[in-house]
């Protein structure tokens, strides 16, 4: 695990490292958390192969932060700034659910805070594509708010503690059974998969092995 993911004091950190859009106090330690928890969640031989991190907004913080031997990104927006170490692809998963690489070529793929942001109807497409591009034995780790803190979060935005422009774009919401439902629709065996919470319970993460 790289250290630096775990700096949750933003001294030092370029605009183009932010964590988060939008504004909200509270937003880039909460946003830091996760990437951490998502950190800890690799297992270290996998950091040899590649990871592909799906909506990880025009400024990568995740990517930026650990260590990869290779590294890809696939987001709707361009990216902020270049990042040299990452090899970016544009892409809005609501509207195309087809990524655009070989089959096997992943080690790891990333999708924190992003479920919450897809259309439910398309999220077994992409999963499955997922599944496809996942070598075996890789790993996809996600993130999601618990379905129980959608209304607490909306007042956070209010009082400007998280980002408004996040909490508005969320279209669903997710409980760990759910999530389970639908790795294993996409092909997952669910003796590989495993849950937890994180966030002070506000947050979920899970992690399917193909």
């Amino acid at each position: 695990m790289n250290p630096n993911i775990l700096n949750t004091d933003g001294k030092g950190e370029s605009e183009s490292s932010r964590p988060t859009r939008g504004v909200g106090l509270v937003e880039p330690y909460l946003a830091k958390l996760r990437a951490r928890r998502a950190d800890l969640l690799i297992p270290e031989h996998l950091r040899k192969g590649r990871i592909l991190d799906i909506g990880c907004g025009s400024s990568p913080y995740f990517l930026a932060h650990t260590y990869f031997k290779e590294k890809f990104a696939v987001e709707q927006a361009e990216p902020s700034a270049e990042f040299s170490d990452i090899k970016w692809h544009t892409l809005n998963l609501n509207l195309n659910s087809s990524l655009p690489f070989d089959d096997q070529f992943f080690s790891v793929v990333t999708m924190l805070a992003v479920l919450e942001h897809l259309n439910p109807d398309r999220l077994v497409f992409i999963l499955r594509d997922i599944y496809r591009i996942l070598h075996p034995g890789g790993v996809l780790i996600v993130t999601t708010p618990a379905a129980w803190s959608d209304s607490l979060l909306r007042r956070m935005a209010q009082l400007r503690l998280v980002s408004t422009e996040e909490i508005d774009e969320h279209v669903y919401a997710y409980t760990l059974p759910l999530i389970g439902w639908y790795f294993g629709i996409a092909g997952f065996p669910m003796t590989k998969v495993k849950f937890g919470y994180f966030e002070f319970l506000l947050n979920l993460w899970g992690t399917a092995e193909r």
